[in-house]
């Protein structure tokens, strides 16, 4: 069981498309990242984007290689400079879902539920990639099981 976090995959500027869709390179990334999570069949049972453009498009790539149970559908609170409070009570490892958004709201995400403050980068998450956390059963206490970034180095 796991939480999977994901930011959206690399947008074109605001100035070439005001709604931000993926670029060309970006849909490449995802869908390099999504083809490898189902090879090494990975379980979601549902994935959650936010209001963006980009966050959907990039959800809809990772459905189409990891065919969530429960789909894909928009989520409230995941936008860059959502409050990750607000939502961090209600997240577990034992839904099995894929949350994709941005940064910051990613990475303080990931801070908070590890570390408790969400100003503390722990990890640096690339466009595309995925981290997934997990709970220690006895402690309850979030930790990276693993990630998988299109880019090395």
């Amino acid at each position: 069981m796991a939480l999977y976090l994901v930011q959206h995959g690399i947008s074109l500027p605001k100035t070439e498309d005001p709604e931000q869709s993926l670029s060309e390179t970006g849909i490449a990334d995802v869908r390099l990242i999504a083809e490898v999570a189902g090879n090494y069949h990975v379980k979601v049972a549902a994935i959650r984007h936010s209001t963006k453009k980009r966050a959907r498009q990039t959800a809809e790539v990772f459905a189409e290689f990891l065919t969530p149970d429960d789909g894909i559908s928009q989520m409230d609170g995941l936008k860059p400079l959502d409050d990750v409070t607000a939502l961090a009570p209600s997240l577990s490892s034992d839904a099995d879902m894929m949350l994709v958004g941005h940064l910051p709201f990613m990475e303080k995400l990931v801070s908070f539920l590890i570390t408790g403050a969400a100003d503390k980068r722990i990890f640096k998450f690339q466009n595309g990639g995925i981290v997934c956390l997990d709970q220690d059963p006895e402690e309850q206490a979030w930790y990276i099981k693993w990630t998988l970034m299109p880019k090395i180095g």
